[in-house]
């Protein structure tokens, strides 16, 4: 069985990220990959040498864990 779970979707390099997506400009992107560990955008990023690209799919899932976590705890 062929597992097409990755088909649809692209590693952005964080300096191309404005050209597909207007939101977070790079300078918030910098700030989430700089706290990266702490904030768990860890799970985003794929490091080559000194290249950082943006999983597109797990940015967005990460967005969406953020807004559910957010919600409980104003619950």
């Amino acid at each position: 069985m062929i597992d097409d779970t990755n088909k649809n979707y692209r590693l952005i390099p964080v300096t191309n990220w404005n050209r597909y997506h207007d939101w977070p400009p790079i300078g918030g992107l910098r700030h989430l990959i700089f706290h990266s560990k702490k904030n768990g955008f860890d799970k985003v990023i794929k490091r080559i040498g000194r290249r950082c690209l943006i999983d597109e799919r797990k940015f967005f899932e990460y967005i969406e864990e953020r807004n559910a976590q957010n919600a409980q705890e104003k619950v």
